[in-house]
């Protein structure tokens, strides 16, 4: 197997270090606080019922398992609630710390991530060991955390999402199917049915993450609706999420329960988006600096090509002095493979070779700064695409050349669901934008607190988060504390952030006081 270039994301970037606090004249002895009375204002904490994805569930570095479960926002919040006469908060907990989970034996469930230093670097791995959470094995009785990772805002109100007989198919959820109350009840349904006199709600997100996460390589369903001809990484239309959300509401409050609910954070910001850059291609590599003449000198022609047709913006150059720009195949670009073809014949190339040269560069240009290079495709830059490899000598490529051609983001256009492209960027915002409107309109209708984790986000992704150490919070990947080693959820330290938002607009909204929590409590990232 051809390999370019390793790109190692983390080396370098942890540093462990340990310090005193205490000074040469050891620690002073602060006097007693004065002892604060916690009051619920107006709001009611006895049966706190929590409802969303995974983000509720407290699933992070890729799982879900006990301590992340106990280092939910909802289970941190619950115990906050129980200073001033909140009830107890039951979790549908996994079976281990592990994370992974089977189906009748059968792994379907991968175990969670930990930075491993076993290679001499930091690497997100997995976790050894053989999990014992069997999905079909139902837990019983009712369950205070009703968030379910993986759940669209609609799948909330879908009954059988949690039947065990569908897991298998794709038809339900295999978290869910572990505490539903029947093979045909729904989240909502059995969340409503603890009749709660507090909740929290946070759905939506996972409504545009698929898409995202994918590279846009899925569809935008806007006008669309019907979600039951979704697929996974489809967007859901806003007027579905509109009326699926209000649904939710009118369930939750139909007995006078009050409650907190919180918008939709920009996914783009996520480190799962912008850890890998566009432009990772180092000529002090030895594996890749030597072809850059080469390499400049195979697309020198197609260049000229692209000149001729009015697209100059599409060639392919690779710098000697600096790190070079990803190559990527936009599906939002005019295919111009045809033209690419009949160009090059007329430039005295062969018929096969130009056929196969617009096949690969029809929609390919280099990445910009304003590509997002989606966390995966690590493992996948400077590698051999085996498919593309197969494809090119079943064109007749001879198999060295062919092995040439098929290196994925120098010579092969890294695909579309390796990159979000700023046209699939924009069918994001715009839904997150519609969704967020909703959410805002609904928590005004029902008397809500509302949690802008949207504008948080934002904020501790330009500034940090000033801790009570000193230390900065930052959404660094592996290293900054918030979010954890997936790229996506947040770390447990993350979800102590998530908490205080949500404490704040309580209070605000109801006119209690509960203290928050400290995020120094909770740990930022798992190490082995």
């Amino acid at each position: 197997m051809t390999k370019f270039f390793p790109l190692l994301l983390l080396t370098g970037l942890l540093v462990v270090s340990c310090s005193n606090d205490d000074g040469a004249g050891g620690p002073l002895t602060p006097p007693d606080p004065e002892p604060v009375s916690y009051t619920s204002g107006s709001a009611d904490f006895t049966t706190y019922v929590a409802v969303g994805n995974s983000l509720t569930a407290g699933y992070s570095d890729a799982a879900l398992f006990i301590d992340g479960q106990e280092a939910s926002f909802p289970n941190m919040l619950a115990t906050n609630f129980a200073l001033v006469g909140g009830g107890a908060f039951n979790i549908p907990f996994m079976a281990d710390n592990l994370g992974g989970a089977t189906l009748g034996g059968e792994t379907i469930l991968g175990n969670r991530l930990i930075l491993s230093f076993a290679s001499g670097s930091p690497v997100p791995t997995p976790v050894s060991g053989t999990a014992i959470t069997e999905i079909s094995n139902s837990l019983s009785g009712s369950f205070n955390n009703m968030g379910v990772p993986g759940a669209k805002s609609y799948h909330l109100a879908a009954p059988g999402y949690g039947n065990v007989a569908g897991v298998a198919a794709g038809l339900a959820n295999p978290y869910y199917a572990r505490f539903a109350s029947s093979a045909t009840s729904t989240v909502i349904g059995d969340a409503a049915a603890q009749n709660p006199s507090f909740f929290t709600l946070w759905a939506g997100s996972q409504d545009v993450l698929g898409y995202a996460t994918s590279g846009g390589d899925g569809t935008d369903q806007t006008g669309n609706l019907n979600p039951a001809t979704y697929g996974s990484n489809d967007i859901t239309d806003p007027n579905v999420f509109a009326g699926v959300y209000d649904g939710l509401l009118q369930a939750l409050t139909a007995n006078g329960a009050e409650g907190a609910i919180a918008n939709i954070p920009d996914v783009t910001l996520l480190p799962y988006f912008t850890t890998v850059p566009y432009a990772p291609l180092d000529p002090t590599n030895p594996d890749f600096g030597p072809q850059i003449p080469t390499l400049n000198l195979n697309f020198g022609q197609l260049n000229q090509v692209f000149a001729f047709l009015g697209v100059p913006e599409r060639a392919i150059v690779f710098s000697t002095d600096g790190a070079s720009a990803l190559v990527i195949k936009d599906e939002s670009l005019a295919d111009l493979s045809a033209q690419i073809t009949a160009a090059l014949v007329n430039f005295g190339l062969d018929p096969g070779t130009a056929a196969v040269t617009g096949l690969l560069y029809g929609q390919a240009r280099q990445a910009t700064p304003e590509d997002l290079i989606v966390f995966p495709s690590q493992a996948v830059i400077g590698e051999l695409n085996e498919d593309a490899f197969a494809m090119l000598q079943g064109l007749g490529v001879a198999p060295a050349e062919a092995g040439l051609l098929s290196i994925n983001g120098i010579t092969f256009p890294l695909e579309d669901q390796w990159v979000l492209t700023p046209e699939e960027q924009q069918a994001v915002t715009v839904a997150t934008e519609a969704y967020n409107q909703t959410i805002a309109a609904l928590a005004t209708q029902y008397d809500l607190a509302l949690v802008d984790i949207n504008a948080y986000y934002t904020l501790v992704d330009s500034n940090g988060v000033v801790l009570g150490d000193g230390s900065t919070a930052t959404t660094t990947y592996g290293t900054g504390g918030v979010f954890s080693l997936d790229g996506v959820h947040p770390s447990p330290r993350g979800y102590a952030l998530v908490a205080n938002q949500f404490i704040a607009a309580i209070n605000a909204k109801f006119g209690s006081n509960l203290p928050g929590v400290d995020p120094l409590d909770f740990t930022g990232l798992y190490i082995q």
